[in-house]
């Protein structure tokens, strides 16, 4: 979450690398890497917590397309490009479909200028997730985004990246006063296990970045306050519409929890 007119300092450690080179990218320092590797150490699971929730994410883009008619997405904290990206999921599925992503990380910014390059119906906004309104009111997304219809607003794994005093249910509560009734919420978060694990990884995203907070099921849907949330509530990543006869989850990817929810 830094500002728009930083540039990539390969010094420090990034978020979005940090889950990029969880998730097997390249696009990573050996900062980076030092810290991913305590996440792999101190908690075996963390490739599978990442993977479970990038796969969530692109059931739930595929979701909202084949089901709800909405054709417009607002990406909140979109993270480095890897495969199945939501413009790529959701454009599989209707050409017309239309996704702003929104981040600060420069070299999200560096991918997501390349990508303006090949994509006309793609915008990034560099606005920091924590003002929504800036991000409502910036050029970009007002070019491509139209409020008077229903909107699918993703919150992939940002939200607990936002501490409790930056008031993450305020940032929910505003994009859900913004769009129309038959908008759709996507939120996949940190669950808390209530074990020495969690508490571990939690201190190291604390120290690292200053921010990182697992939260209980009951804390996750509350964040989705006012919204209708729809089957099967939240759940562990992996389960969320996963079809017939999903794999029991893993103790790790109980870690990470996923759910939807509709502005009625």
């Amino acid at each position: 979450m830094t500002g728009e007119t930083s540039s990539i300092d390969s010094t420090r450690p990034s978020i979005a690398r940090v889950y990029d080179y969880l998730l097997g990218g390249k696009d990573n320092y050996a900062v980076d890497r030092e810290i991913g590797d305590v996440f792999k150490r101190d908690l075996p699971g963390s490739v599978a917590i990442a993977f479970a929730n990038r796969a969530a994410l692109v059931r739930a883009v595929r979701e909202i397309v084949t089901t709800t008619g909405i054709r417009q997405f607002i990406d909140l904290g979109s993270g480095l490009p890897t495969a199945d990206n939501v413009h790529q999921v959701a454009q599989r599925h209707d050409p017309d479909a239309r996704v702003v992503y929104v981040d600060t990380d420069p070299q999200v910014l560096v991918h997501g200028r390349a990508l303006l390059e090949e994509n006309d119906r793609t915008r990034v906004v560099p606005v920091d997730v924590r003002d929504p309104e800036a991000v409502r009111a910036h050029p970009q997304t007002r070019e491509l985004i139209d409020f008077d219809r229903p909107v699918a607003v993703m919150f992939s794994a940002i939200l607990h990246h936002v501490n409790d005093e930056e008031d993450p249910a305020g940032i929910v509560r505003y994009w859900r006063e913004q769009v129309p009734c038959g908008s759709h919420f996507f939120v996949s978060h940190f669950r808390s296990g209530n074990n020495p694990e969690t508490t571990g990884a939690e201190k190291v995203l604390q120290g690292t970045f200053g921010r990182g907070r697992w939260r209980t099921d009951e804390e996750i849907a509350a964040l989705l306050d006012g919204l209708e949330i729809l089957e099967p509530g939240i759940v562990p990543a992996s389960l969320w519409h996963a079809g017939a006869n999903p794999c029991e989850p893993t103790v790790w990817e109980r870690l990470i929890a996923a759910g939807m929810a509709r502005k009625s």
